[in-house]
């Protein structure tokens, strides 16, 4: 079904919440009206929220499915409906699936082996089989410090829905991991390295920066250009990254780690996106800056939901109390990040853009998602 009314409803538009009625007519908004309305068949909303589609920008979730544990490497098919079907169900209904370019040959403790283009296939060949309930773009997270950057990265084109491109540069006692001994102990419970095996590693890691950083930045920029996708900064730390970010074009600041870089972000007009994780467990597991200082400072313009996707809608209800402001809070979520990438024919409840919708109702503080639509068809 793909025309029909939900009723009775407190709509949360963007700078408003209003109680009434959205009609939607293939697949896309019809009209939005404040009281009830006198449609056969209506869906009685009860009064719970209705917010626009959640948007996601960065998320690491598919590779969870893809490998469940380590060295187990899931049917991928089955891990690309499991991991749709999840986004589905939390209310995310545009999801920019993150995807590594940039691999190490040369070390084979280091699990950076090529797999972004095969995968990719296989997403947006599903899509176009009809299989999938929500709509899939790529992001692609380029490794600067990795050895085949450059031919994986013109593996791709115009015609692959690269939306995203981010500048990755994960090199030990900068950005990120500043502090080596957070690396180490993530690294390690990862992949079972030893404190020499990870010396080794982290050796090489400079090696890398030192070989290919530069040349690989420029290419990725260009390549970003190429496929007509906008192109993110990941883990600013400094007002100098921020302004090398400025001058490269970037529009997203994923995750800065610092007050300072999220000062420079704003200053520069470049949307500051940090995780749902970060906002909700009160902290960053790096170490770094809090999601909630720089949401109480205004300088939190963007959240995603990282590795846990249910954090989304938490996060923007979270928000909402923090800034008593609930359309503000929901545009994180939709609005900000819909614009951030271009997409103008979704992220808010307006006629002419896509039926993606979301009903929530709060019990005791929790969010409880009721029903999820994409495109006009119930998905959740």
């Amino acid at each position: 079904m793909t025309d029909f009314t939900l009723s009775n409803a407190r709509i949360v538009l963007e700078n408003e919440v209003i109680t009434g009625s959205v009609r939607i007519e293939d697949g896309k908004i019809a009209d939005v009206s404040t009281g009830g309305t006198t449609v056969a068949g209506a869906i009685d909303c009860a009064g719970d929220l209705l917010i626009p589609g959640l948007i996601e920008l960065h998320t690491d979730n598919l590779e969870r499915h893809i490998e469940p544990r380590p060295k187990v490497d899931w049917p991928h098919k089955a891990a690309i409906l499991a991991h749709d079907a999840e986004l589905a169900s939390v209310g995310i209904t545009t999801v920019f699936d993150a995807l590594r370019v940039g691999s190490i040959h040369t070390r084979g403790d280091a699990g950076y082996g090529k797999y972004a283009r095969n995968l990719s296939r296989e997403i947006m060949g599903m899509r176009d089989l009809g299989a999938l309930k929500i709509s899939h773009f790529l992001h692609l997270r380029a490794e600067i410090c990795s050895e085949t950057l450059e031919e994986e990265m013109a593996e791709f084109g115009p015609e692959d829905r690269v939306g995203l491109v981010s500048l990755m540069d994960h090199t030990p006692g900068q950005r990120q991991f500043r502090d080596i001994s957070k690396l180490k102990d993530y690294v390690q419970k990862k992949r079972g390295m030893s404190d020499a095996e990870f010396d080794d590693h982290v050796a090489h890691l400079y090696e890398l920066r030192d070989t290919y950083a530069t040349r690989h930045e420029a290419v990725a920029v260009a390549e970003a250009k190429r496929y007509g996708a906008v192109l993110a900064s990941h883990d600013d730390t400094t007002a100098d990254h921020v302004e090398t970010s400025r001058k490269h074009g970037v529009r997203v600041a994923e995750f800065p780690t610092t007050v300072e870089a999220a000062q420079a972000c704003k200053l520069h007009g470049i949307s500051a996106m940090m995780g749902a994780p970060n906002l909700i467990r009160g902290g960053s597991h790096s170490g770094n800056v809090a999601a909630h200082d720089l949401a109480e400072r205004g300088l939190l313009d963007i959240v995603s939901s990282d590795y846990v996707p249910s954090a989304l809608i938490s996060s923007a209800i979270l928000l909402a109390d923090l800034w008593d402001d609930l359309p503000r809070a929901v545009a994180t979520v939709t609005a900000n990040p819909a614009r951030a990438v271009g997409l103008a024919d979704r992220g808010r409840i307006a006629p002419g853009l896509h039926a993606d919708l979301v009903r929530i109702a709060r019990i005791e503080g929790t969010p409880v998602i009721r029903g999820v639509w994409s495109h006009g068809r119930q998905v959740g």
